[in-house]
C-alpha cells in the first residue's frame, strides 16, 4: 500500500508543480508586450526535488509546531523561480521571447496530461484490484 501511496504523492506533487510552470508561463506570454518585463522559468526538475523532502528547500523556515504557518517555498515562492534568459535584447527592455514561451507551454502541457493519465491509470488499477478481490 505504501508503494502505491508513495507513487501518487509523487505525481501528485509532479501536477502541482506542473499547472504552477503552466501558470508561470502563461503569465508570460500574457506580458509579452509589458515594457522591462522579465520572463520567470520554474527548473522543474529542483522543484520536484524539493517539494518531495529530496533536498532542501531554499528560504524555508522551520515550523516546530503543527498549525504554524510556513511560507511559500520551492517552486510557489519567488525564490524558486528564476529569470529565463533573453535570446535576444529588445528596445523596451522585454524579455519575453514569444516562441520559447508557446513551445515550452506546450511541452509542458503534454507533460501536465501524462502525468494526469498516469494517476488516473493507477487509481483505475488500483479500483480494479479491490473489485476482482471484492467479488471473488
Amino acid at each position: 500500500m505504501n508503494r502505491l501511496t508513495d507513487s501518487l504523492n509523487f505525481q501528485t506533487q509532479a501536477l502541482t508543480l506542473r499547472a504552477e510552470r503552466q501558470r508561470l508561463l502563461a503569465s508570460n506570454i500574457a506580458n509579452a508586450d509589458t515594457p522591462g518585463y522579465q520572463a520567470r522559468e520554474i527548473n522543474f526538475a529542483r522543484a520536484l526535488r524539493e517539494a518531495t523532502g529530496e533536498i532542501g528547500t531554499p528560504g524555508a523556515m522551520f515550523a516546530p509546531q503543527r498549525g504554524h504557518i510556513a511560507p511559500l517555498a520551492g517552486a510557489r515562492g519567488e525564490s524558486g523561480k528564476d529569470y529565463a534568459l533573453q535570446s535576444q535584447t529588445s528596445l523596451d527592455s522585454n524579455g519575453v521571447d514569444m516562441d520559447r514561451e508557446r513551445a515550452s507551454f506546450a511541452d509542458n502541457a503534454v507533460k501536465y496530461e501524462a502525468t494526469l493519465r498516469f494517476i488516473n491509470g493507477s487509481v483505475r488499477t488500483a479500483l480494479d484490484a479491490m473489485k476482482s478481490h471484492n467479488q471473488g
